[in-house]
């Protein structure tokens, strides 16, 4: 087989969206619609620039070239290597990973809020119950994540489909509910709703992610039975297409809602409370339960894929070690990280990620040009040099 048929091909792009759709996402498009309101749509457009767009040419490239080590290998071999472990370790057990069971755990508050502020046995009850969660959750994602080239039966086709269809739910409710109106633009939007938008791109991860989940989309296309290195390259890039619509999709429905909750949250500080308070004022207590569904599938699908990627590449790698073990330690390392808390994940992962992003995206394009000029070793040097000096500027 050299081409999938259409259901098959629909199939991976949903389980490469399915990949790339977790926390972040969830996170930052309400909120992008919260603080640009009226200036909502050009905000979007540059949120989608680096979230969606950037994401699939991520997926591109990655095929184009056989694996993320490759992207770099005009600028040198040691800084190839040394780019894709940062990459891996950012987009794996040390940011984005730890992410989705904090981001999972907060939409279950309207439950944990009533056991309390107590202690048991000196222990704080809500620290008790929130380490027993995460414990469970990254338990359930190890085992899951044991095999990569399934992912899509049990995210593609299971999971995925009912998480659309909530989404798609709550839209529907904030287009009925009309009363709701949209306020101005504030703070850096009002400024520069575009450049604005075009940055908090930056904190979905998926450029990076599109970078790291090359190697499980493979496996799966495999499964399938394309057996071509040059065919599974092209139906990984025409996967991501499909995955890139299905994003966009989600990130203007998500952002549209945030504009209609500035009469309903004062001074939110993330997508999860916009969320939280549009879900109570369309459904009451059921929309608790609505949005902790969404997280729940949301955040476990991107943790099991994050982990089955990164213990791919590390075992590819570092193969003193087994797969199987490396799993385990990126679970583990992963469960540490996450008892910090969402809001600690969040105020780390920005300047990381400002430093990074450019980075990528700059060998990302130089990657995907078709012109000769462009496959000069010393004009790779020069260009990511120049985005690794930008990305430590804007943190500095």
């Amino acid at each position: 087989m050299k081409k999938l048929e259409f259901r098959k091909l629909v199939l991976i792009g949903v389980t490469l969206f399915s990949m790339f759709f977790g926390a972040g996402n969830l996170i930052f498009p309400p909120y992008l619609g919260y603080l640009a309101g009226e200036s909502a749509l050009p905000a979007f457009v540059g949120f989608v620039v680096t979230a969606v767009v950037f994401p699939v040419l991520g997926v591109a490239a990655v095929a184009r070239m056989g694996g993320l080590d490759h992207l770099c290998k005009r600028v040198h071999p040691g800084f190839s290597l040394l780019f894709s472990f940062a990459v891996y370790l950012c987009i794996g057990p040390m940011l984005a990973i730890p992410r989705t069971t904090s981001t999972s755990y907060a939409m279950f508050a309207f439950l944990t809020d009533r056991l309390g502020d107590g202690t048991v046995a000196g222990v704080s009850i809500q620290f008790l119950v929130s380490f027993i969660y995460s414990l469970l959750f990254f338990l359930a994602a190890g085992i899951v994540a044991k095999r990569p080239e399934k992912l899509k039966d049990r995210l593609g086709k299971r999971l995925t489909p009912v998480l659309i269809a909530l989404i798609v739910i709550l839209f529907i409710a904030g287009l009925v509910h009309t009363e709701l109106p949209v306020s101005p633009a504030s703070g850096a939007y009002a400024e520069s709703a575009l450049g604005t938008g075009f940055v908090e791109g930056y904190n979905t991860m998926d450029t990076l992610a599109a970078m790291v989940f090359g190697i499980v989309i493979a496996l799966n296309i495999r499964d399938l039975g394309i057996s071509d290195s040059n065919d599974v390259a092209k139906e990984t890039i025409r996967g991501g297409v499909i995955a890139g619509i299905f994003l966009a999709s989600m990130y203007g429905m998500l952002s549209f809602l945030g504009t209609k909750s500035g009469s309903l949250v004062e001074g939110a500080q993330n997508g999860t409370e916009i969320l939280t308070a549009l879900a109570g004022s369309f459904f009451g207590d059921a929309g608790s339960l609505v949005l902790a569904a969404i997280y729940f599938i949301a955040c476990f699908n991107v943790c099991v894929s994050l982990i089955s990627s990164c213990s791919k590449f590390f075992a590819e790698k570092l193969t003193f070690l087994s797969f199987d073990a490396w799993r385990w330690i990126v679970t583990a390392w992963s469960f540490c990280i996450s008892i910090r808390g969402l809001n600690a994940i969040l105020a780390i992962s920005t300047p990381i990620l400002s430093v990074i992003y450019p980075v990528a995206m700059v060998v990302i394009i130089l990657n995907l040009l078709p012109f000769r000029i462009f496959e000069n070793a010393i004009l790779h040097k020069v260009c990511v040099a120049a985005a690794l000096l930008y990305g430590i500027y804007t943190v500095v």
